[in-house]
């Protein structure tokens, strides 16, 4: 799927298939499995990203498309929650998207929380030096609201970074709002997000709480991008990073969050873990 840098991490080929096997599998029983951090190394980024580049490589090959990045533990808010202390990227499809839905299908998940964050919507390639801020603005297109539902097939988010980036940075779902703001009118770092389950106020934060800015959130994935040599390109859409804590995604959970000046975004779980 992706030539790393190292692409094992010193982790043998058979160790990367059964990690993924563990996964894959935990996500099709919806059963959360123990951390896997012991078999590659709880440090060890190269590795997890050798077993999630294999779930990829997978899902793709069972028919997935690949429409996207998200860069997860951005906040320093979800790295306390999480006791991870680096930021991490992995992989959106378009069976990921569920901004048309109704309502989000929980069944279709282990453990869900939400974020809110700003999603970038490239209409250029990032694949060269990203150290000039005006080419990486004029790298995007627009940008919109969004909420991650992040995901973890680990038991109890009980992970460390090895965890978190082999299990695709803990991928679930996303919703986009329809409403495009080119960043000509606003500073993603100036950005001031609400987020309400059921109407309470659970989590707010800003632009700054992403990296410092959204936009030194994506200048660092376009770096691994090409690092692990799969740049980003013209067409995709970044998940940037969250804006402030995570907040819980139970069934029947009614979300809402506030992004100024980007609008409001809604979602709604439904009411059953059953289909």
């Amino acid at each position: 799927m992706r030539k790393t840098v190292n692409p094992t991490g010193q982790v043998s080929r058979n160790t990367i298939n059964y990690v993924a096997d563990l996964l894959q599998q935990a996500a099709e029983l919806r059963r959360p499995i123990p951390p896997i951090r012991h078999l590659i190394g709880a440090e060890n980024v190269d590795g997890a990203y050798g077993v999630q580049d294999e779930l990829v490589r997978r899902r793709v090959g069972d028919g997935a498309v690949i429409v996207g990045r998200k860069i997860g533990l951005t906040s320093a808010a979800v790295q306390q929650q999480l006791g991870v202390d680096q930021p991490d990227f992995g992989f959106l499809t378009v069976d990921m998207d569920v901004s048309d839905a109704a309502m989000i299908p929980s069944h279709r998940l282990l453990q869900p929380k939400v974020e809110a964050e700003i999603a970038f919507m490239l209409k250029a390639d990032l694949d060269g030096d990203v150290s000039d801020r005006e080419q990486l603005v004029a790298a995007i297109d627009y940008a919109v609201a969004a909420l991650e539902v992040v995901d973890s097939r680990i038991s109890q988010w009980n992970l460390s970074i090895a965890d978190t980036v082999a299990d695709n940075a803990s991928c679930g779902l996303f919703i986009l709002s329809k409403h495009k703001v080119p960043l000509t009118v606003f500073e993603p770092r100036n950005a001031e997000m609400r987020m309400f389950v059921n109407d309470e106020l659970l989590s707010q934060g800003d632009g700054r709480a992403c990296l410092g800015d959204p936009l030194d959130a994506l200048a660092w994935l376009a770096r691994a991008a090409v690092r692990y040599g799969n740049p980003l390109r013209a067409g995709q859409i970044v998940l940037s990073g969250a804006l402030g804590p995570m907040v819980p995604a139970y069934p029947g959970a009614r979300i809402r969050a506030e992004i100024a000046p980007l609008g409001t975004i809604l979602a709604e779980f439904s009411p059953s873990e059953i289909a």
